[in-house]
C-alpha cells in the first residue's frame, strides 16, 4: 500500500517543513492538485509549488492536472520536475497523445477518472497508463463525502490492472475505514487529505496506523 499526501491540504506558510515531516513519516510520494478554475471550480497549486516540494524531498512528486486541454500545458509540468503526471480524459481531446508525450519525456503517465466516467470510456487508453487514479469525490475541493457508486468501478479497474500492469490509485475521502475496504477490492495506493492525515495529529503516527490496519486486513 502506497500513501500520497494531498499537498493542497498542507500548511503553505511552512511548506518545506511540511514536506520534511511527511517524508520522515514515510509517505511514498507527494500529490499536487493543479486546478485551473475552468475544468473544476477552484484554483490551487502550480509549477512553483512542484519545484518547492521537489527541492525538499527525493520522493516522487506528481501533478494531477485538473485543467482544460492538458496536452498544451504538459511541458510546464515536465520542466517543473513532476515525476508522474495525471491527465483527465474528460478535459479535452487527445488523451492518448498526452499520455504518450508524458512517457516520451521520461515521466510516468497517469490517467485520472471522474466519478461519473465509466470504465468503458477509458479502457482503450489503459495500455498507455502507468497509474490509474479513480476519483471517489467530484474533483475540485477537499472535504467531500465518498461516493459509494464508484465501488464497482474500482473493482473492475482492479481486475483490469492484472492485464495492463498499472498502479491503481484512489483519490477522495480516503478515511482509514475506506482504505481497508478499498485495499480488499484491489487498490494499491491512496491520496490522503483531511479524512486520514491532515489535521489528525502526528503524521508518522497517522501513517503507521493506516499501514497497521492494512496488515490486519490482509
Amino acid at each position: 500500500m502506497e500513501l500520497y499526501p494531498s499537498m493542497m491540504c498542507a500548511d503553505f506558510g511552512n511548506l518545506a517543513n511540511e514536506v520534511h515531516a511527511l517524508d520522515a513519516a514515510g509517505v511514498d510520494a507527494f500529490h499536487c492538485d493543479i486546478m485551473d478554475g475552468v475544468f473544476v471550480p477552484n484554483v490551487t497549486m502550480g509549477t512553483n509549488d512542484i519545484r518547492a516540494i521537489k527541492a525538499a524531498t527525493e520522493k516522487p512528486v506528481d501533478a494531477h492536472l485538473m485543467i482544460i486541454d492538458p496536452l498544451s500545458k504538459l511541458d510546464l509540468f515536465i520542466d517543473a520536475g513532476a515525476d508522474i503526471i495525471y491527465i483527465h480524459p474528460e478535459a479535452g481531446n487527445f488523451a492518448a497523445k498526452a499520455l504518450l508525450a508524458i512517457r516520451a519525456a521520461g515521466r510516468k503517465a497517469g490517467l485520472a477518472v471522474n466519478p461519473e466516467t465509466p470504465v468503458s470510456a477509458v479502457e482503450d487508453l489503459l495500455p498507455l497508463v502507468d497509474y490509474l487514479m479513480v476519483m471517489t469525490v467530484s474533483p475540485g475541493f477537499a472535504g467531500q463525502a465518498f461516493l459509494d457508486f464508484t465501488l464497482p468501478k474500482i473493482a473492475r479497474f482492479a481486475e483490469l490492472k492484472q492485464r495492463f500492469g498499472y498502479t491503481l490509485v484512489i483519490d477522495g475521502a480516503c478515511s482509514p475505514e475506506r482504505i481497508s475496504q478499498l485495499t480488499e477490492l484491489g487498490a494499491d495506493a491512496f491520496v490522503l487529505g483531511t479524512s486520514a492525515l491532515f489535521g489528525k495529529g502526528d503524521y508518522a503516527q497517522s501513517l503507521a496506523r493506516l499501514r497497521e490496519r492494512q496488515l490486519i486486513a490482509a
